[in-house]
């Protein structure tokens, strides 16, 4: 029974604080839902165009280049053990790591941003 009544004050104090802190959005004097959206995608585009330009795709070409030079290796230790050097993995990661370090330069123009 304790463990219920903690979890119903749990609820509650959920409930009331997102009661407290949340807001409601009004489309404007005339209801042009559309509009306001508009609008707010206007105003939102250049930060969102900053954040993925300087954060996101750092992040993936990071995360690419760490995979490219561990398969390389791996291809490479492969290569020493079988004598065979299988070029598959590390020229799709390659050719995926250009593709987003140059990404930047292109995207917003297909996107229209």
């Amino acid at each position: 029974m304790k463990k219920n009544k903690k979890i119903a004050v749990i609820i509650c104090m959920v409930l009331l604080l997102t009661l407290m802190f949340s807001t409601t959005a009004f489309a404007g004097g005339t209801g042009d839902v559309a509009g306001a959206i508009e609008s707010t995608w206007t105003d939102a585009s250049g930060q969102i165009k900053t954040v993925v330009n300087k954060v996101v795709f750092p992040a993936i070409d990071l995360i690419l280049a760490v995979f490219f030079f561990a398969k390389l290796g791996m291809a490479y230790f492969d290569y020493r053990k079988h004598g065979q050097f299988e070029w598959a993995a590390p020229a799709i990661l390659f050719a995926c790591l250009v593709f987003t370090l140059t990404a930047p330069t292109y995207i917003w123009k297909i996107l229209g941003i």
